[in-house]
């Protein structure tokens, strides 16, 4: 499982995200995603130095370094994904070449976010989504419990999809940290096309 650190400092009151890192096993993604649209509306272009991240928002910058070899690249977060378990990142084919891991198709690494590359604007966190309505009820409960205030709502489909919104990217990473902590590690985070007041 990935390790997250956050490094937090105390301004004015507020906690703002100083550094942000996170290791575990990066993957590529080309070939027939070539020109399709990305999550956040550009077109994928394998030859361009983009990745999918499940729960960065989109235009944060990265480091990602190759824990075998040393090798960097520098990438930005245009879409979401890999949706494998053991898998943090996927980065296209001019990043992976870059890291020198085409052959093996995943590597070790630590993605690190640049300083000041975290776009300020709110997000949803969509923390599950269940199809019992007495054990979505349970969920809200749990995290009630810790000192979060979700939403849930029930969809015509059946599913009650529990989430928090309008979250700040002053609390994004926090929130995040929190929620795995609980054991809610299958989040989606939607970036809100506008900026926190």
């Amino acid at each position: 499982m990935a390790a997250m650190l956050l490094i937090l400092t105390l301004i004015g009151g507020t906690f703002k995200v100083s550094a942000w890192e996170q290791t575990g096993v990066a993957s590529w993604y080309g070939g027939i995603f070539q020109g399709r649209q990305t999550a956040n509306g550009e077109t994928y272009d394998t030859y361009g130095y983009t990745c999918a991240h499940k729960t960065l928002p989109f235009g944060t910058v990265l480091d990602v370094t190759n824990l075998a070899n040393g090798a960097t690249v520098r990438v930005r977060v245009n879409d979401r994904g890999p949706f494998v378990d053991d898998r943090i990142i996927d980065l296209t084919y001019a990043a992976a070449r870059e890291l020198d891991m085409i052959r093996d198709g995943t590597a070790d690494v630590r993605i690190t976010a640049v300083e000041g590359s975290i776009p300020e604007v709110a997000f949803t966190v969509q923390i599950g989504a269940w199809g019992d309505l007495e054990n979505a009820a349970g969920h809200r409960k749990t995290l009630e419990e810790a000192g979060l205030n979700p939403t849930a709502k029930l969809g015509s489909d059946g599913i009650t999809r529990i989430a928090m919104a309008d979250v700040g990217e002053d609390e994004i990473f926090g929130l995040v940290s929190i929620l795995e902590n609980l054991g809610y590690t299958d989040l989606f985070v939607f970036q809100q096309s506008s900026p926190v007041n």
